[in-house]
């Protein structure tokens, strides 16, 4: 336990040897992410630039020789939740719902790679749920390396996958299994971001760099805004969003909207137009975002984060009310950029705040919310954490 503070690996293997009376043999954890800007472009072959949360969900865990995997998740009142266990060979679509999907869908995606074996996983995690930072994805990519660990494959080892071939392992387990249609970027990010930088991902091509993004250190935090606000409509809203953009670039003739460039906006049908303009618009500024972070020009990316909220609220319709007065009142209160990330219709804002101005834009979001009767937001600075790996 670092500095005499447990880790959430910790408390993985403290709430195993509880649950087992023994040791784990390891703990692997995974961070949710924060996407910085680039916000509906993966599944369009686009930019983004994603980086790890210090939250983490971990997983303890030990092999079984009977080939069951055996699945407890223990909240935060060290209550366990145990699934019922299921033979890995059994595993199937359809098979297992819940949160207990979630495990499954990772066992049943490996087992097509030689990765069949049981074992018992006790899962904890500080990530916060349903606020659009990606706790699902972290839970899934800790439960892909732990297994993998057990096997013997971790990435990296001999015969090991690679960290982008975990990331579409998981996704498909996402798709396929659990049946939601995810892109790339959550995976790729909790498994490649790393301490102090944002994760500059070309989706198509899965080449990365790892931009210096240290907001402390020029002064500034980035502020999350959890709004605590879920929207019903946000799945079948996504889903027609990803089909506008597919049809957009069948008709332009390119593969994807990454392709497409400013005048192609006026070659869609008038339905479309904001579609092909947000990803287009998008991109651009994920490629202005990086070239400052680059030159260490932290502050200059503020207008940019505004810029990529005002197209998601207004071109591709995916902000809501409590997302707009988190922005609204951030900037208003001395934040020098903010913009709704994740998926929209709930979740999630960020927004980047001198520390000087930390205090007034918390006061200030606040304020707002409760002037609208909205509740209360859970607010939270987030500096960019490591990626997944084995912690013991």
């Amino acid at each position: 336990m670092g500095g005499g503070f447990p880790t959430q690996a910790d408390r993985a293997a403290a709430a195993f040897s509880r649950q087992y009376g023994r040791s784990p043999e390891g703990v692997w954890s995974a961070p949710g992410r924060v996407n910085l800007i680039g916000e509906h472009t993966d599944y369009s072959d686009g930019f983004v630039l994603p980086f790890a949360l210090p939250f983490r969900c971990a997983v303890a865990a030990s092999p079984r020789t009977d080939g069951m995997l055996a699945v407890t998740s223990v909240g935060d009142d060290g209550h366990p939740q145990v699934a019922r266990p299921v033979a890995v060979a059994d595993l199937e679509p359809g098979l297992v719902t819940g949160w207990a999907a979630f495990p499954s869908g990772v066992a049943w995606v490996l087992r097509s790679h030689g990765v069949a074996r049981g074992a018992d996983l006790v899962v904890t995690a500080d990530v916060p749920a349903g606020a659009g930072l990606s706790s699902s994805h972290a839970f899934q990519c800790a439960v892909a390396l732990a297994l993998l660990g057990l096997a013997g494959r971790s990435p990296g080892a001999a015969g090991g996958p690679t960290l982008d071939e975990v990331a579409r392992w998981v996704q498909r387990s996402e798709n396929d299994f659990v049946g939601a249609p995810t892109g790339l970027l959550d995976q790729t990010a909790s498994l490649r971001c790393v301490a102090a930088h944002a994760l500059f991902l070309d989706v198509r091509s899965g080449a990365g760099e790892q931009v210096p993004f240290d907001a402390p250190a020029h002064g500034m935090e980035v502020l999350v805004i959890d709004t605590r606000a879920k929207h019903s409509l946000a799945d079948s809203a996504y889903g027609d969003r990803r089909k506008g953009c597919e049809r957009a670039a069948d008709l332009l003739g390119v593969p994807a909207l990454r392709d497409a460039v400013a005048a192609d906006v006026d070659r869609v049908p008038d339905e479309l137009k904001p579609l092909v303009r947000h990803v287009v618009t998008e991109n651009e500024r994920v490629l202005r975002a990086v070239a400052l972070l680059r030159a260490g020009e932290l502050a200059a990316i503020g207008p940019l984060l505004s810029a990529s909220h005002a197209s998601l609220r207004d071109d591709y319709e995916v902000s809501c009310l409590e997302l707009d007065v988190a922005v609204d009142a951030a900037l208003a209160a001395g934040a020098l950029g903010a913009r709704m990330t994740g998926g929209g219709f709930g979740g999630s804002a960020i927004a980047l705040v001198p520390l000087e101005r930390s205090a007034s834009v918390r006061a200030g979001v606040r304020t707002a919310f409760a002037e609208r009767g909205l509740t209360e937001p859970r607010l939270f600075a987030a500096s960019p954490s490591a990626g997944a790996g084995r912690d013991h």
